[in-house]
């Protein structure tokens, strides 16, 4: 059964060793660098089925009704456009006055690199640039209306209230169409990421009017720094009342095709809660109407121009002659902080915003992991020393099933000789053999797989955790002491330069002799490994200690590429592990012969054991 057990971790161990192998010999393949349409856009959805035009699509020319049709006004309109300035605590850039678009927009916090000087995070670009990322908003015309009655993607509108948009100074747009409609936008924004856009139309035309609100966030091309990474989600997000949806770029183009739409493209209609928008590693733009609000959220992909697209289309107003209406959505353009998006779900009330965070299938585990580590770098003030922090409370968590483990273990040596007459016993008698050891284990009340638990409650915790450190944005760029000054990074340092003590640099990423250039912690991760395995002898089964042997070095390999948060706590790990197993050894009358084991692995065998 004792071979059962490290038969059972091996199979593990080669499982993951598989897997992360396969994942650095056959890497996601990347993608090509997009090269949008500089004049493609976005074209207003209609207001309803029934008395409003099907939504259309963006053409490859820029043509939208009611605007400047045509490839040079786009990108003389944008050129030429003037702009209101952003300017907060943590965002800055501007308002296009064509088309009243928020599509200028950077991180303040956040830079690109660690580099001294390096430029701040962009999130939105305007139209005409590479890789242009912007949100529009308007009112689709239903009833006699029509796309010139109402503003467009071009329509150039006048700052009516204000001058900079800060937390302090909302601005308000206006334009106002030949049957003397005024529609109105104001914009505000608070002191961390979240806009609102207020839509007001004051109805003098003499008659009745029926139009929708909308609000649009268009991306042209796939992102050109797109991970790809199984781990990840980038692409699509949306709460669709209860359910979470997440959409792959790939999965956006494979859509059905909808005939109003002439595009692939999924409307669903929400009852009272939910939000939709773009999500990518530390950063996400999301659309999000009032709480308690019916909406359609619609999904779309238009092939001509290459353009995704996320919309939230409110329902149709009927507008009586002289009547005034409103209505106010948010939009949350910035970066994925925990506390910030907490705080907009708890205290603003939107539904399971948290979720936008990408927790995985084992959310159950990360929510948790992570709010303890979040808990505990407030208290520590160092991400690093919080991962060895978090380390030693998994631990002392699990620490129950591991002392019942390593009892279980130390009992299973006592066996070891009664076990070994079983044998002798038995003979080729297999059924005679199970019947005797499982007699055995009830005599002596020793459960063989209890050694087995805490090994696989480990797999979905280390699981867990490498996504926490992989997908939060805080530990991008966090440093720990010395050499490590990104935790979200690979360790930097390499042996292939001594260090550092050799005036050469470490081998670029994308070299193939980068696998080779190991930094400090993956060696410290391998020989933590080594010396646990050194608590016991090795197996007395040839392939088993070849195995055995060789396992902490292919870890070091195969883990030295990973984050250093990661290999952090790994190192932790073992070490709190070692200590353990130690002690309990120690405790049960054990006395772990560290030095011979290790002297005994490096003894080479006799040429008679080898032959037989």
């Amino acid at each position: 059964m004792e071979n059962q057990n490290k038969n059972l971790l091996i199979a593990t161990v080669l499982s993951f060793v598989v897997i992360t192998a396969w994942m650095f010999l056959f890497p996601p393949a990347e993608p090509e660098a997009v090269q949008p349409e500089e004049v493609a856009e976005t074209l207003a959805p209609g207001a309803d089925e029934e008395t409003a035009t099907p939504p259309s699509a963006a053409d490859a020319t820029g043509d939208t009704p009611g605007d400047a049709p045509g490839a040079p006004a786009v990108s003389e309109a944008f050129a030429e456009s003037a702009r209101i300035d952003i300017e907060t605590p943590k965002l800055s850039g501007s308002i296009s006055l064509v088309g009243g678009r928020i599509d200028d927009l950077h991180l303040t916090d956040y830079q690109v690199s660690l580099d001294q000087g390096a430029e701040t995070v962009t999130l939105l670009r305007p139209a005409g640039n590479e890789a242009a990322y912007y949100t529009l908003y308007g009112w689709a015309p239903g009833g006699n209306l029509g796309g010139d009655d109402v503003p467009g993607a071009l329509t150039t509108w006048t700052l009516e209230k204000g001058s900079t948009l800060t937390p302090e100074t909302p601005v308000t747009l206006a334009w106002t169409n030949e049957a003397g409609m005024t529609f109105r936008r104001t914009i505000s924004v608070d002191e961390d990421y979240m806009f609102s856009v207020t839509q007001s139309v004051e109805n003098r035309s003499g008659e009745t009017q029926r139009m929708a609100p909308y609000g649009i966030v268009a991306r042209h091309g796939e992102p050109q720094d797109l991970k790809g990474f199984f781990i990840l989600h980038e692409g699509v997000i949306r709460q669709t009342d209860e359910e979470l949806a997440e959409i792959d770029y790939d999965d956006v183009t494979d859509l059905e095709l909808d005939p109003r739409e002439n595009a692939p493209a999924e409307a669903t209609a929400i009852t009272q809660n939910g939000w939709v928008g773009f999500t990518d590693h530390y950063w996400e733009t999301i659309l999000i109407p009032q709480s308690g609000q019916a909406f359609t959220s619609v999904v779309k992909y238009v092939p001509n121009a290459d353009i995704y697209q996320t919309e939230i289309r409110l329902p149709t107003v009927e507008l009586a002659a002289g009547e005034t209406t409103e209505v106010t959505t948010r939009l949350f353009a910035g970066a994925k902080e925990w506390d910030t998006i907490r705080d907009y779900q708890n205290e603003d009330g939107i539904y399971r915003f948290l979720d936008s965070i990408d927790w995985g299938m084992f959310f159950f585990l990360t929510k948790p992991i992570f709010a303890v580590l979040h808990w505990l770098h407030s208290i520590i003030g160092n991400m690093g020393w919080a991962i060895i922090g978090l380390t030693f409370i998994i631990k002392m968590v699990l620490f129950p099933l591991a002392y019942r483990s390593y009892v279980s273990m130390a009992k299973m040596k006592e066996l070891q000789p009664e076990m070994e007459k079983l044998r002798e016993q038995a003979g080729d008698d297999r059924m005679k053999m199970q019947q005797g050891m499982m007699e055995l284990y009830k005599r002596e009340k020793v459960n063989p797989a209890s050694g087995c638990l805490p090994i696989l409650l480990q797999i979905p915790i280390w699981f867990s955790l490498y996504k926490v450190i992989f997908v939060t944005l805080e530990l991008r760029h966090e440093p720990w002491f010395g050499w490590i000054r990104d935790l979200s990074a690979p360790d930097p340092s390499s042996i292939l330069n001594l260090f550092g003590a050799l005036p050469y640099d470490a081998p670029d990423p994308t070299s193939w002799i980068y696998f080779f250039s190991l930094g400090i912690l993956p060696i410290l991760l391998g020989v933590s490994m080594w010396l646990q395995q050194k608590l016991n002898p090795a197996p007395t089964d040839a392939t088993q200690a070849t195995i055995m042997n060789w396992m902490p070095w292919v870890f070091m390999f195969m883990l030295g590429r990973f984050a250093s948060g990661l290999v952090i706590y790994w190192i932790a790990n073992n070490t709190l592990t070692f200590i353990q197993q130690y002690t309990i050894m120690r405790s049960h009358g054990a006395k772990p012969d560290i030095f011979g084991n290790i002297k005994s692995s490096f003894k080479k065998k006799p040429k008679e054991e080898k032959k037989g």
